[in-house]
C-alpha cells in the first residue's frame, strides 16, 4: 500500500457534517420507532414493500460515510509511518469491536429466558450497553495507566461474565448472533472492504470493480433458483457485500472528490456516478424491489445515489462556498458517534432496571411524540458536547 500523493492532507469538515446529520436523524428515528400513530414516510418500510423512506437511507448514510473515510484513514496511518502490521491489527480490532456490541445491543432485545437468568434482563442490557464505554474511552494522555486498566479490563470481565449469564429462550447459554445488529454489520461491511481496498492499493478502477461484485453477489443470493443462492458461505459473504456496496460507493466518490491535486470546479465524475446509482436501482427494481429489511441492491445503490447528493451539496456549501457556521450544531456527534448511538440505549435500560416512566403517555404518539423525540436528539447533541469537553470519547 502507497501513501496517495493527490489525497487531501486536511480535514473535510464536509464529511463531518455528514456524519453529524446522519447521527442526528438516526437518533430521532430511533426514538421515533416507539412512537405510535406517526405517518409511515416516518417509519421504515416493511420488508415486502417495493419503497423506501428517508428512515431506511439512515443506515446506509452512515456505512457510505465510513466509506468516504477510508482513504483518508489509510493515507494517515501511512504517513504517520505506521506498519502494516500496525494496520492491519487496529483495522481487526475496529471491526470485531463493532461486531461484538452490535451482538450485545441485538441479544438484550429479544431471545432469553428472563425466569432462567440470575439478573433481570433488563439489568443485562444496561450493562450490555454501558461497558463498551470503560473498555473503548479515548482516556487522556495523563490518565493514570492502573485505573485505565481496571476499566478497560474490568469492562471486558462484565461481557464475559454477561455471556456465561444470558438464558437464551430454548434454555441454552450463551448468547447467538441472531442477527449481526446495526454495528455488526457495519463491522462487517468495512472489514470486507477495508481488506478488498488494502490488497488493490486504494486504486478508483479497482473498487468501481468491486462494487459491481458487490451489486451482482447480491442480485444473485437474492434470485430464486439459483443454487448458489442456497450454500451457506455463499449466502453469509453475498449478505454483506450488499452492505459492501455502499461502503466501497463512499469510498469511490471520496477519492473522486479528493485524490487530485487540482479541485474540479464541476467534478462531472462525481456527476455521472450519481447517475449510475440510480440507473442501476431502476433497472434491478422490477427484480428485487427496494427494501432495506431485505438489503435489494436497488436499495444500496438509491442509496448510493442519496448520498452522494447530500454530500455533493454539503461540499458545494461548506468547502466551495465556506458557509460552516450552522454545521456546529451536529459536530458533537460527529466527533463522538459511536457512544452517541449507544448513549440512548443506556438511557432505556436504566429506565427499565429502575421501573422509571419520565416521559408521559402524551408524548409517545402523534404530533407530540415527533416534537419530543425532536426534542431528544438535540439533548443527545449537548449531552456528546459534555462528553466531549470531559474527554469520554469512544475510539474503536
Amino acid at each position: 500500500m502507497k501513501i496517495k500523493e493527490n489525497l487531501y492532507n486536511k480535514r473535510i469538515i464536509s464529511i463531518d457534517a455528514l456524519r453529524g446529520i446522519t447521527i442526528f436523524v438516526m437518533i430521532f428515528v430511533n426514538e421515533l420507532a416507539s412512537v405510535a400513530n406517526v405517518p409511515q414516510w416516518m417509519k421504515h418500510m416493511p420488508a415486502d414493500a417495493d419503497a423506501m423512506t428517508f428512515v431506511d437511507v439512515v443506515f446506509p448514510s452512515f456505512m457510505f460515510i465510513v466509506g468516504m473515510s477510508i482513504p483518508f484513514a489509510f493515507n494517515a496511518r501511512l504517513l504517520k509511518g505506521d506498519s502494516p502490521k500496525i494496520i492491519w491489527l487496529h483495522t481487526f480490532k475496529r471491526a470485531i469491536a463493532l461486531i461484538i456490541i452490535g451482538v450485545f445491543m441485538v441479544n438484550a432485545e429479544y431471545g432469553y429466558d428472563a425466569s432462567k437468568m440470575i439478573i433481570t434482563p433488563a439489568f443485562w442490557g444496561l450493562l450490555a450497553y454501558a461497558m463498551p464505554i470503560p473498555i473503548w474511552n479515548k482516556y487522556p494522555k495523563d490518565f493514570s495507566v492502573w485505573l485505565k486498566n481496571i476499566l478497560q479490563y474490568g469492562g471486558i470481565l462484565v461481557l464475559v461474565a454477561l455471556y456465561f449469564i444470558y438464558v437464551q429462550d430454548t434454555g441454552e447459554i450463551g448468547m447467538t448472533p441472531k442477527w449481526w445488529g446495526i454495528l455488526g454489520l457495519i463491522g462487517w461491511a468495512y472489514l470486507i472492504t477495508v481488506v478488498f481496498y488494502w490488497l488493490v492499493s486504494g486504486k478508483l478502477w479497482a473498487m468501481i470493480t468491486f462494487l459491481v461484485v458487490c451489486v451482482v453477489a447480491n442480485a444473485i443470493n437474492l434470485t430464486e433458483g439459483i443454487a448458489l443462492s442456497q450454500v451457506a458461505w455463499f449466502n453469509f459473504i453475498a449478505g454483506h457485500l450488499a452492505h459492501a456496496a455502499v461502503v466501497t460507493a463512499g469510498i469511490i466518490i471520496s477519492l473522486l472528490f479528493f485524490d487530485r491535486k487540482i479541485p474540479m470546479k464541476i467534478n462531472w465524475p462525481v456527476l455521472l456516478f450519481i447517475v449510475l446509482f440510480s440507473v442501476t436501482g431502476l433497472l434491478l427494481r422490477p427484480y428485487y424491489g427496494i427494501s432495506k429489511i431485505k438489503g435489494t441492491p436497488s436499495w444500496t445503490m438509491f442509496s448510493a445515489a442519496i448520498c452522494t447528493v447530500l454530500f455533493y451539496f454539503l461540499y458545494w456549501l461548506m468547502e466551495i462556498k465556506k458557509q460552516t457556521k450552522w454545521s456546529d450544531f451536529f459536530m458533537p456527534a460527529a466527533a463522538n458517534p459511536l457512544l452517541i448511538y449507544i448513549l440512548p440505549g443506556i438511557i432505556y435500560y436504566f429506565n427499565l432496571a429502575l421501573n422509571i416512566q419520565i416521559i408521559p403517555a402524551y408524548f409517545r404518539e402523534g404530533l407530540p411524540g415527533i416534537i419530543w423525540c425532536l426534542l431528544f436528539s438535540t439533548i443527545m447533541l449537548f449531552m456528546m458536547k459534555i462528553f466531549n469537553r470531559f474527554k469520554i470519547q469512544l475510539h474503536l
